[in-house]
C-alpha cells in the first residue's frame, strides 16, 4: 500500500500490527484491496427507528458502485442515528452525541475519506459535525423527501399539516375521525419530510455549503435520480482522497454566507441556525447568530413551500430545483466558496432555469421581499433571540401583550384548555424551561398550540416566546432560542404572568416591560430553577455540564474546534 494515504498507517508493513489489520479484514476482500487503493468509509444513518433514512441501506449500494468503479474500496459504518418522530426526550439532545461518536468512528478507523448518508433533521447536522471535526475527505448524500401524500383531494405537507388539522380537530371543524384518516395518507414512500422543515432544509443548506454534488439535494427518495448521483458521489469521494480536498481546505466563511442566503430565499427551518453554528464551531470559522440577520435579513424568500407556501418538495425538484433558486439570487452568493468538486457553487448556475414560477418565484416577483431569519434582543433577549418572518403574521410583528407564562411544557398542557384561563389574543404566550439545559435537550415545542377557546373564535396565530425550538415544519409568529434560557439565568425565568411584552421585529426588539429596579428584586421562578435538568448520569449528565447556549450552536464546549485525523498510538 502506498504511503502516502492514512490507512497505509494500519495495512502497509511486514510487521505483526500490520498482518493483523490486513488478516481481519480479509473476509471476501481481494489482496489488491492493500495495494494503494483508497477506504471510503460509508457513514450510514439508515435505522428502522429513524423511518426517514430507512432506505439509506440501498442508497448506500449505490455509493459502493460507484467507490469501486473508481478504484476506491468502500466500507459501510453504521453510525448512530437519530429518529425526529421517535426520539425522546428530543432528537436534539442526542445531536452532540451522534456527532462525537461519528468523529471517533472515523478517527479510529484506517479509512481516506467518507460519504455521509443523512436525512432526518438531526443526521445530516451531526455527520457534518463530525467530518469536520476529523477533517478527512468528506462528502454528503442527503436521502430525499417523500412524495406528496393526498387526502380528501388536497395535497398534505408532512409536518405542517399535522399541525394545521390538529388544531382544527381542537377547534371543532374537523372530526377527530376525519384527523385520524389522514394518518395513513401522509407519508407515501420512504423519505423525510416533504415540506421545507429541518430536514429538506439542511440537505439544501448542505448543498450551499459545498458539501453535497450540486444539484442533487432535494431530489426525492424515491427518483432514480437519487441513486445515479449516489453513484458518482462514490466515484467523487475517492477524487477527493487522491486531491486531499478536506472540509478545511473549502469550507470558508464564504461557504457559511452562501448557506445563509439559500435559507433565507427557500424560507427555510429555524433549526439550520442552531446547526449552522454549530459546524462553523468545529471548523473555527467565527460565525454569529448575528451573520444571520445581517447577511439573510435583506434576502427576498422565493420558494413557495410549505410551512411559508403552499407547494412541497418534490413540486420544488419539478419546477428547477435548488440550483434554480440560487441562480435568482447569484449576486448574493459570495463567488469564491468552493464545493467538493473544487469547483465555486457559482459555477453551476448558469444552466439551473426556472420551470413553475408559482413554485420558484422570479426574483423580480418573490413571495416576501425581505425573508430572512431575523435576531432580536433586548431585556429579554440580551443574547439574542430569533424569528422566521416568512412563517408569521404579518399584523403581529409589532405588538405589545399581557404575558401568559407556562414554567414546563407539563404546565403548559394542563393549563392551556382551561376554559377559567385569563387569556385572549392580544396575549403573548410565554413558555420556559425548554433550553438547551433546561429540558435538557431544547426540544421543538415553541410553536405552542393556541387555546381552544380562541381556536373557536377563529383565532389561528398569537405571539409566542420560548427558549426552546420548533420543527421547521411549523408556522406562526414564533419568537424562539431565546438566551440566556430560563434554566441558565436568562430574564425569560423573571417574567411573571401579566407583565406587558413589546415585540418590534422591524427595530430588532424584544422587551420586558418591567423596570430594571424591579426585576433585580424578583426571584427566578421557582419551577423554573427547581425543574429543570436533573440529570441522573450518562450523557445527560455530560450534555447537562457542558452544553452551550443557542446562540452558540448548542454544542459541547469541550467539543468546538477540530481535532484532526491523526491516531498516535497502536492497538496492540
Amino acid at each position: 500500500m502506498t504511503s502516502d494515504l492514512r490507512s497505509s498507517e494500519w495495512y502497509a508493513g511486514d510487521d505483526r500490527n500490520s498482518f493483523i489489520h490486513r488478516a481481519w479484514m480479509r473476509r471476501g476482500v481481494p489482496d489488491s484491496a492493500f495495494d494503494g487503493r483508497p477506504q471510503i468509509a460509508i457513514a450510514n444513518t439508515a435505522s428502522d427507528l429513524t423511518p426517514c433514512n430507512a432506505h439509506l441501506n440501498e442508497v448506500a449500494q449505490s455509493v459502493k458502485n460507484g467507490i469501486y468503479e473508481a478504484g476506491g474500496i468502500p466500507l459501510e459504518l453504521p453510525v448512530v442515528s437519530l429518529g425526529e418522530t421517535q426520539v425522546r426526550p428530543t432528537a436534539m439532545l442526542w445531536r452532540n452525541m451522534a456527532a462525537m461518536a461519528t468523529e471517533e468512528m472515523l478517527r479510529a478507523n484506517p479509512i481516506d475519506g467518507v460519504v455521509l448518508l443523512g436525512g432526518c433533521d438531526k443526521t445530516i447536522p451531526s455527520l457534518l459535525m463530525a467530518a469536520s471535526s476529523v477533517d478527512l475527505p468528506a462528502v454528503v448524500v442527503p436521502g430525499g423527501p417523500m412524495m406528496t401524500g393526498h387526502f380528501r383531494g388536497e395535497a398534505l405537507g408532512c409536518g405542517t399539516d399535522v399541525w394545521r388539522l390538529s388544531e382544527e380537530v381542537r377547534a371543532g371543524t374537523l372530526s377527530q375521525a376525519e384527523f385520524t384518516r389522514s394518518e395513513s395518507s401522509m407519508i407515501r414512500s420512504k423519505g423525510h419530510c416533504n415540506t421545507m422543515g429541518t430536514a429538506s432544509t439542511m440537505a439544501l443548506v448542505a448543498e450551499a455549503l459545498g458539501t453535497v454534488m450540486p444539484g442533487l439535494a432535494g431530489t426525492p427518495a424515491s427518483d432514480a435520480r437519487l441513486l445515479a448521483g449516489a453513484h458518482d458521489t462514490g466515484r467523487l469521494a475517492v477524487q477527493m482522497v487522491a486531491e486531499d480536498r478536506r472540509p478545511s481546505t473549502f469550507l470558508t466563511r464564504a461557504s457559511f454566507h452562501n448557506a445563509i442566503v439559500a435559507l433565507a430565499a427557500i424560507g427555510g427551518s429555524t433549526n439550520a441556525v442552531v446547526h449552522l453554528l454549530a459546524v462553523a464551531g468545529r471548523l473555527g470559522i467565527e460565525l454569529t447568530v448575528d451573520d444571520f440577520d445581517r447577511i439573510g435579513g435583506q434576502v427576498p424568500l422565493l420558494v413557495n413551500l410549505q410551512p411559508a407556501g403552499r407547494y412541497l418538495m418534490d413540486d420544488l425538484q419539478r419546477a428547477g430545483g435548488f440550483l434554480a433558486v440560487l441562480r435568482e439570487v447569484r449576486d448574493l452568493l459570495d463567488p469564491a466558496a468552493l464545493t467538493i468538486t473544487g469547483r465555486p457553487l457559482v459555477d453551476y448556475l448558469d444552466d439551473a432555469l426556472i420551470w413553475d414560477q408559482e413554485v420558484i418565484t422570479p426574483r423580480s416577483s418573490p413571495l416576501q421581499a425581505r425573508a430572512g431569519i431575523r435576531v432580536l434582543r433586548g431585556t429579554l433577549a440580551p443574547g439574542g433571540a430569533i424569528i422566521k418572518p416568512a412563517a408569521a403574521s404579518p399584523r403581529l410583528l409589532a405588538h405589545r401583550g399581557r404575558a401568559v407564562v407556562f414554567d414546563s411544557i407539563e404546565d403548559f398542557h394542563a393549563r392551556i384548555d382551561d376554559p377559567e384561563l385569563d387569556i385572549d389574543e392580544d396575549s403573548v404566550m410565554v413558555l420556559r424551561g425548554c433550553g438547551p439545559k433546561g429540558y435538557p435537550g431544547m426540544p421543538e415545542v415553541s410553536n405552542m398550540p393556541l387555546p381552544k377557546k380562541l381556536l373557536a373564535r377563529g383565532v389561528r396565530d398569537m405571539i409566542r416566546i420560548c427558549d426552546g425550538r420548533m420543527s421547521g415544519t411549523a408556522y406562526g409568529t414564533v419568537v424562539l432560542h431565546v438566551t440566556p434560557e430560563a434554566a441558565d439565568g436568562g430574564p425569560l425565568a423573571l417574567v411573571r404572568t401579566g407583565d406587558w411584552i413589546t415585540l418590534d421585529v422591524h427595530a430588532r426588539r424584544l422587551d420586558l416591560d418591567v423596570p430594571a429596579e424591579e426585576l433585580a428584586v424578583r426571584a427566578p421562578s421557582r419551577a423554573t430553577v427547581d425543574g429543570f435538568a436533573n440529570p441522573r448520569r450518562g450523557w445527560e449528565r455530560l450534555y447537562v455540564d457542558h452544553v452551550l447556549q443557542a446562540d452558540r450552536g448548542a454544542d459541547l464546549d469541550f467539543l468546538v474546534g477540530s481535532s484532526g485525523s491523526a491516531v498516535s498510538r497502536e492497538s496492540h
